[in-house]
This record gives C-alpha cells, sequence and structure tokens, in this order.
C-alpha cells in the first residue's frame, strides 16, 4: 500500500491547507478510496486555511465555472485531439504511437505542488498493473517544465509517462487551459509558489483537472472533469471503462 511521507507535497502548496509553511503529516497505511483520501485532505486544509484565503479560492473556482470552460471542452464521445510531448526519461511521447498499442488513460494535473495532483498519480501508480492488463498506457501531462516533470516521476517512483505540456498548448486543444485571476495568482504568490518557475512560461496558466479513457480508435469513451481541483476521477471508474471496451 500506499504511504503518504513527509516529503510528498510541497511546501508551497501545503501553504493552502495550513497558512503556513509545514511538512505533510505522515498518513497510515490506509483502504481508503482515491475520492476518500482527496476528501479527506480538503477537510483538513478547510479546518487550517483562514476564511479569507478560502474565500478567494472558492472564488476562482466559482469564476471558472461560470466560464463554462467545462462545455466547450474535450468530453466522452469526442476524438481526442492528438499530442507529442517529452519524457525526459523515455524521449517524445505521441499519442498516435500509443494509440497503436492499445487504449490511452490520459490524466492532466497542475503540478508537483497540488497534494491533490499527488494523491491521484500515486493512486494511479498503485493500480498500473491493473491498467496495463488491461492494455492501456497511462500518460500523466503538467505544464511544469522537463525537469520539474521528471522530479516529479523520481520522488513519486512514478513509472507510467509524465510529460510536459510547455504553455499549456495541448491542455488548450482539449480545451482544459485557464488563467489564474488576479487574486488567485497574487495568494499563489504570497504562498510562496511561483508557476513561472514551475513551468517556465511568464503566463499563469493551468489546467482544468481531467482523466481521459481513449479507445485505440481515439475516441473519448470516458471522461471526468471538473472545476474543482480537489475532485478526480476515481481510478475505479477508470478500470471499469476499460473493461468495457473491446479486448
Amino acid at each position: 500500500m500506499t504511504y503518504l511521507r513527509r516529503s510528498l507535497i510541497a511546501p508551497a502548496l501545503l501553504a493552502l491547507a495550513s497558512s503556513a509553511f509545514a511538512s505533510e503529516p505522515a498518513v497510515a497505511e490506509t483502504t481508503a478510496t482515491l475520492t476518500q483520501q482527496l476528501q479527506s485532505l480538503a477537510d483538513a486544509s478547510k479546518s487550517k486555511t483562514p476564511a479569507e484565503k478560502r474565500a478567494i479560492m472558492d472564488g476562482a473556482i466559482d469564476k471558472l465555472r461560470a466560464s463554462n470552460i467545462l462545455e466547450k471542452a474535450a468530453k466522452k464521445g469526442d476524438t481526442m485531439p492528438a499530442f507529442s510531448l517529452p519524457d525526459v526519461s523515455r524521449g517524445t511521447v505521441a499519442s498516435s504511437n500509443l494509440l497503436k498499442r492499445g487504449p490511452l488513460v490520459v490524466v492532466f494535473y497542475r503540478g508537483d505542488w497540488c497534494p491533490y495532483c499527488n494523491l491521484q498519480l500515486l493512486d494511479l501508480q498503485k493500480h498500473l498493473g491493473e491498467l496495463e492488463g488491461l492494455g492501456a498506457r497511462l500518460v500523466a501531462i503538467s505544464p511544469q517544465t522537463p525537469d520539474n516533470s521528471v522530479t516529479t516521476a523520481q520522488k513519486r517512483g512514478l513509472t507510467y509517462y509524465v510529460v510536459s505540456d510547455a504553455n499549456s498548448r495541448v491542455a488548450a486543444k482539449f480545451g482544459l487551459m485557464f488563467r489564474l485571476p488576479p487574486e488567485l495568482k497574487k495568494l499563489y504568490a504570497d504562498f510562496g509558489l511561483n508557476l513561472e518557475k514551475s513551468n517556465g512560461a511568464r503566463e499563469w496558466s493551468l489546467p482544468v483537472a481531467a482523466t481521459y479513457v481513449v479507445s485505440r480508435e481515439g475516441e473519448i469513451v470516458y471522461s471526468f472533469l471538473d472545476v474543482d481541483y480537489k475532485k478526480r476521477a476515481e481510478t475505479a471508474d477508470v478500470i471499469d471503462a476499460l473493461k468495457r471496451l473491446p479486448r
């Protein structure tokens, strides 16, 4: 089972949970689902984050929801936009090549600094044998620089593809990319989070957290998108979607 060690979550985002730089508290071995783990983290964050800071973050989520970004984003029934992105340890990862070998699971995450992202990435690694046993290849995409992406993979012990989407170009093709509002950008900066440094781009943009299952024909057969970064696709649902594909 997976353990979340003190080094699991970067101090910059832990400040969102505790309003001060702190280390990740050790979490005992658990049989909790990903959704349950995410909710526990969200509850802990809510109890420790000052109300005025929570209001800024919640307000940013409400604004993003009101933008109708999810209505325009790629979803179940659509053809997946093609991509070709760098994985430092494996070279260029092209969706066209991977689809020749089987279905894909494509996950967009915000970055190594995001504790909710890390929970999902670790849960996917935990179930990687099941995913690959169903013929799937897993690709995790973030706007981080290649160096920061390989650091993520190494720190978390991830053995699937972890690729870098410079300037969120692929996220934009999926309709997932958004720019942070000024008040959220300032709050993140106050917490010590520098997206210019982690992403190697002047523009402070991120993808909506999203998970896709894509058939060998390139059709999106399962999609989970939520403007609330605390919510992610349950890994069991991803596995069920793969099981429904013809073998």
